[in-house]
């Protein structure tokens, strides 16, 4: 702790002389020698909080340490200030965080906030360009666990930090993870806890009829689903809604389309081009959700909201509870 107190020490010190004993040029003329040198101490005076500022970040940034989500240790010497993120809910998280001026690429799929629409687009989880990030000179790259073309980043040397999101859970610890890397980590706590408050405020609005009714969320065009427990499960719990899908199943389960009509869910979400085409789906006529209209379908836009595991959960829970809103007073 001493050698680490006395280097930033050292540091400021050097810093101060720097800035103070810097030797100032003759001025020009006798008639500008009063407002030259006034000048110069001004900016001497001025300049000095910006160098002890630069100085103490300097020598007294922390090492971070950490392991990600496949179990690989990461050491920095300081918070990264190039970053690549490979996945539109890492991209969003490190937004949220406040770090978006480090960002200096993103995959070909993250289109939020739309201030990082100039970033460089990189690739995605299976066709990472490998070369154009390289060329970035990144200090950080966040992935996916499922990305299978990285590999090759980490042999040249690029720290590359992978990291799980299918539940709220998982979100939560990404938030820390990511806040933690960033050298921001208060920034984790204050984001969850608005995230929360989010939450419920959404499911407060969901109108008392709704509440305990049978739902199928459908990935895509089917038939793969939402599980119980995937974080988009886990927001229409939060609801007050029963997903059809079991525990056991997993996160995002391929189903048969036998289970959906046994299953006879009362309200359907997913994505708006496939809705029309519900009815038509063998057996789905007679399903309730059909049969009473209480069908979500959401656009393009809002529907990779409520896909993402970021921090914008919140946001999704609202989107949701709108749909409910919705049908209940449509639907008698």
């Amino acid at each position: 702790m001493r050698s680490w107190f006395q280097a930033g020490v050292r540091a400021l010190w050097k810093a101060m002389r720097r800035t103070a004993g810097t030797p100032s040029r003759p001025a020009p003329s006798s008639a500008c020698s009063s407002a030259c040198s006034s000048a110069r101490s001004s900016a001497r005076s001025s300049a000095l909080p910006v160098a002890l500022l630069w100085a103490l970040g300097t020598a007294f940034a922390q090492p971070i340490h950490l392991r990600d989500d496949r179990g690989t240790e990461h050491r920095l010497p300081a918070p990264p200030q190039r970053i690549v993120t490979l996945l539109p809910s890492l991209t969003e998280t490190a937004w949220v965080l406040g770090i978006g001026a480090r960002l200096v690429g993103v995959d070909r799929y993250s289109n939020w906030p739309p201030q990082i629409s100039a970033l460089p687009r990189l690739g995605g989880l299976d066709d990472a360009q490998i070369e154009a990030i390289a060329r970035l000179k990144p200090d950080l790259v966040l992935a996916s666990t499922s990305a299978r073309a990285l590999d090759r980043l980490e042999a040249l040397g690029f720290t590359v930090v992978r990291l799980r999101s299918e539940s709220h859970a998982d979100v939560q610890r990404t938030l820390g993870l990511v806040a933690q890397l960033l050298g921001t980590p208060d920034e984790a706590e204050r984001v969850w806890a608005r995230l929360q408050a989010e939450l419920a405020a959404a499911a407060a609005r969901v109108p008392a009829a709704l509440r305990g009714r049978s739902v199928y969320f459908e990935i895509g065009g089917g038939p793969y689903a939402a599980g119980t427990t995937s974080f988009i499960g886990e927001t229409l719990a939060r609801l007050g809604l029963v997903n059809i899908v079991p525990r056991e199943l997993g996160p995002f389960p391929k189903l048969n389309p036998e289970f959906i009509v046994r299953a006879r869910p009362e309200v359907i979400m997913g994505v708006q081009r496939e809705q029309a085409a519900l009815r038509s789906r063998p057996g789905w006529q007679v399903l309730p959700a059909v049969q009473h209209g209480r069908l979500c379908g959401f656009d393009e836009s809002l529907y990779e909201v409520l896909t993402r595991p970021s921090p914008r959960l919140g946001e999704s829970a609202g989107v949701l509870a709108d749909c409910l809103v919705r049908i209940a007073k449509a639907v008698p």
